[in-house]
């Protein structure tokens, strides 16, 4: 919907679609993933003039890397859009307003991410199990297969899992 959407705006403003990119199942709160670190490439090679976003989130979620972004895009000589927010950072008002929401949304995300903390600090209190379920794992093998002078990483490797769910079985028993 995203793309249909920037499409049509880049269509109605006559800018030509040079490159895509998105990143699936990548945390926007990161500053590096696949796409973004090819945007901003091509952003450095100048092999366009305007960045495209339909909200500005999409992009960056902290100040620090949108404002450090946004000056290398100014330095750079290409403009900055986001559609839902309607701002573009080609006019001091713009960027103005800009720094003004990226606070915001990482003001949303901050209170987003200490809820989540507490609820899970809350269901640890209460008992629940976080994270992935818990491998089955024979637990007698483990230690005879310790007990014979395997290594932790050659038991791992034997019984199919990973060396933590190994040590973890070690640090119980």
């Amino acid at each position: 919907m995203q793309l249909d959407v920037l499409r049509e705006y880049a269509a109605r403003r006559k800018l030509e679609i040079v490159a895509e990119f998105v990143d699936h199942g990548v945390s926007g709160a990161r500053d590096h993933r696949p796409e973004l670190d090819r945007l901003m490439l091509g952003v450095r090679q100048r092999a366009f003039d305007v960045v495209l976003v339909y909200r500005f989130d999409r992009f960056a979620r902290g100040v620090r890397h949108l404002v450090t972004a946004l000056d290398e895009f100014q330095a750079l000589g290409v403009e900055f859009v986001s559609y839902s927010e309607s701002l573009d950072t080609s006019t001091p008002m713009g960027r103005a307003m800009f720094s003004i929401v990226a606070a915001l949304g990482e003001l949303e995300r901050n209170i987003v991410v200490e809820r989540s903390v507490e609820g899970q600090r809350r269901a640890r209190a209460r008992g629940t199990h976080i994270g992935r379920p818990r491998r089955a794992v024979d637990e007698a093998r483990i230690m005879r297969l310790r007990a014979e002078g395997m290594s932790v990483r050659g038991v791992a490797q034997a019984l199919g899992v990973s060396r933590t769910v190994i040590e973890r079985v070690l640090r119980v028993a």
